[in-house]
């Protein structure tokens, strides 16, 4: 069955005991859109123990504030008890909830759009806020107060950023203030939380204007300082004819396909924030940004763990920022050094990069399209092949384990990429005569 149909069946069952049950929230948004929700919320006047009480498989993980996971039909669903917040003390959660109507149940949350009902057995939807309206204009508003929205959970000063630019709404004038009076407010909110808005915002298509958000509401400052600090951060025109660094940013983050990797598009934002720091203008006058590749990837390093970025995701992004400068060098390498630089795992994302950074600047690709036609030239075998020389061999010749052993199966490995041997017995024979040669009498 398909996820709506089990749904349905969910809050059929809660009707049919004498609850009332209704989708609720993004699921109705994104119907009434003619966009095919990815999940389904459902609230319902059962209190958590009756909800309980009517599934076989449940997750008591939210039951303090009124949240019963239903695990049913393959799907899970959030099942909550319609119901009003208490205080907000830390911005984020209320200390307490009490049950309540429908109606204060949608007017205690955040955005209008996101404030509806939806009956699936009457099909009929219930709006207490506006919704509707606001879907119609393309509008995001938030309920009620906007300052007491986002001083209750300043997480939504970023969800305003994320439903805005995703959603193609404006947000309006009295909400945007709000986002733009409280955005300094943010650091309320855990470093989890931040990464994921901001893993949703950038890997959308729309994430040139979530930028663009972010950047004009304050929340940039707050969030991601060392690519704030690009502003006016001035580029030789020669080589960067189109602005300073942010705007070289912005450009490259516009050049990427709809779908991206997490480290693609946060290298991309990264690569250029170790600039302002290594700035210098030289005897000549020119611009300079020496050594910016290795102060970016340390500052990119604390970036992504201060966000706590797992550990794939951070490491393939500090790669990206601190090789970006070495495509420049590709066509004067030799081969050895050429295969081990491309067999790298996060190379194709770092030829993404490499593309929109050339692109958003002086447009030469020659190196792109060079290590294209390396990629057709080295595609009859593995870049990196299996080695024809092992430690094993090593000590099987009476070496014993030492550093000298890494040096010569390195050379080896490289004579062996670079095409200098046809065999592992011509691999082996130079390992003999090059290290292994007798003692002279």
């Amino acid at each position: 069955m398909e996820i709506e149909a089990v749904a349905r069946a969910v809050a059929v069952r809660l009707q049919s005991a004498g609850h009332t049950a209704y989708f609720a929230g993004g699921c109705v948004r994104d119907a009434l859109r003619g966009v095919s929700p990815k999940d389904y919320d459902i609230a319902t006047s059962a209190r958590p123990e009756e909800v309980q009480s009517l599934f076989p498989r449940t997750l008591a993980v939210g039951a303090h504030f009124g949240v019963i996971v239903v695990l049913h039909g393959g799907f899970q669903f959030e099942v909550a008890s319609f119901r009003a917040d208490g205080a907000y003390l830390d911005g984020r959660h209320p200390v307490d909830v009490t049950f309540t109507t429908p109606q204060g149940d949608a007017e205690r949350r955040d955005f209008t759009v996101n404030g509806m009902f939806y009956d699936p057995q009457t099909e009929r939807v219930i709006d207490y806020v506006g919704g509707q309206a606001d879907l119609q204009t393309r509008k995001l508003r938030a309920i009620g107060d906007p300052a007491a929205r986002f001083r209750e959970d300043r997480l939504r000063l970023l969800r305003a950023v994320r439903f805005a630019a995703n959603l193609g709404f404006e947000i309006e004038a009295a909400t945007w203030e709000a986002v733009r009076a409280q955005a300094d407010a943010i650091g309320a909110v855990s470093a989890e939380r931040i990464r994921e808005e901001l893993v949703r915002i950038f890997t959308a298509p729309s994430r040139v204007r979530g930028l663009d958000l972010l950047d004009t509401s304050g929340l940039l400052r707050a969030v991601l300082p060392e690519l704030d600090a690009c502003h006016g951060c001035e580029q030789p025109p020669q080589f960067h004819p189109e602005g300073d660094v942010y705007v070289h940013t912005r450009l490259m983050l516009s050049l990427l396909p709809e779908k991206v990797s997490v480290p693609l598009v946060f290298s991309v934002l990264l690569h250029d924030i170790g600039k302002p720091p290594t700035a210098r203008v030289d005897e000549n006058g020119r611009i300079r940004f020496n050594g910016h590749e290795h102060v970016g990837a340390e500052m990119a390093q604390r970036v992504m763990e201060r966000l706590r970025f797992s550990r794939a995701d951070t490491d393939a992004t500090v790669e990206a920022v601190r090789q970006h400068m070495a495509f420049k060098d590709v066509p004067n390498m030799r081969v050895a050094k050429l295969k081990r630089f491309m067999a790298r795992p996060g190379f194709e994302d770092e030829m993404e990069l490499h593309r929109v950074d050339c692109t958003a600047s002086h447009g030469f690709l020659d190196n792109h399209a060079f290590l294209r036609a390396k990629q057709e030239e080295f595609a009859h075998e593995p870049l990196i092949p299996k080695p024809f020389v092992t430690g094993h061999d090593l000590l099987g010749r009476g070496l014993k384990p030492s550093p000298r052993f890494g040096e010569i199966l390195e050379a080896a490995m490289t004579r062996q990429l670079e095409g200098a041997f046809a065999s592992r017995e011509e691999a082996l024979a130079w390992v003999q005569a090059e290290y292994l040669k007798p003692p002279a009498a």
